[in-house]
């Protein structure tokens, strides 16, 4: 299966509702408001360090991913609005999306966190080497300098 990342910048690619309904289906309600902030101009992945990225299988838009600036944490980026769909899960996309971004948050950041939501996300963000954060429960952290360098965020990659 190849797998396609692309960076999404100046709109949104309408497959994304697809996902949207996806995840409200499993009880996610993130990707739901990524197109609502999108559309109220709040969150556009703009300011230095962010970027959202797709991957695609074929023409399908198979999962979503990106990051932000973390106010709360110096020298910080944080994953936002991660979404692999169901069909396409286990394939490797997730953990080629989450690379992509990490390989674009290094030129950034010193550290990428992320709040995972539920256990399952949990699990896949320490296979990753997320590690929890001593101040609370809820947020993992990675520290860049200890992830290997990898490809440009753009292009294809394939699953392994």
């Amino acid at each position: 299966m190849s797998v396609d990342i692309r960076v999404i910048r100046d709109r949104l690619p309408r497959e994304i509702a697809d996902l949207e309904s996806k995840a409200r289906r499993e009880g996610h309600l993130h990707i739901a408001r990524l197109i609502d902030e999108w559309s109220a101009g709040d969150i556009r992945f703009e300011r230095d360090g962010e970027i959202l990225l797709g991957a695609y299988v074929g023409q399908a838009l198979a999962g979503v991913g990106g990051v932000t600036v973390e106010p709360a944490l110096s020298q910080a980026l944080r994953m936002r609005r991660f979404y692999v769909s169901p069909e396409m899960r286990g394939h490797g996309i997730g953990r080629l999306l989450t690379l992509a971004l990490l390989n674009h948050a290094r030129d950034f950041c010193s550290v990428v966190i992320v709040h995972p939501g539920n256990p399952d996300a949990a699990k896949f963000w320490a296979a990753l080497g997320f590690r929890p954060y001593a101040t609370d429960g809820d947020t993992l952290y990675l520290e860049i300098a200890q992830i290997p360098s990898g490809r440009d965020v753009s292009g294809s990659f394939s699953t392994l």
